[in-house]
């Protein structure tokens, strides 16, 4: 889907040290995390309203 926002692998380098370590549990996919949280917040969306693209909302 081209209206997705999907940051490329430089802007994850430069914002890398920003999230949180991992703790015993398996970390999901940072990009698609911060991806959703962005398309989310640009759009005003409940993160239950944000495409299915952007991961589980379970």
């Amino acid at each position: 889907m081209s209206h997705l926002f999907w940051p490329d692998q430089e802007l994850l380098n430069r914002i890398k040290h920003m999230f949180l370590k991992p703790r015993g549990v398996a970390r999901g996919d940072d990009r698609k995390l911060l991806s959703g949280v962005i398309h989310v917040i640009r759009n005003g969306l409940r993160w239950w309203d944000a495409p299915s693209d952007y991961e589980s909302r379970a």
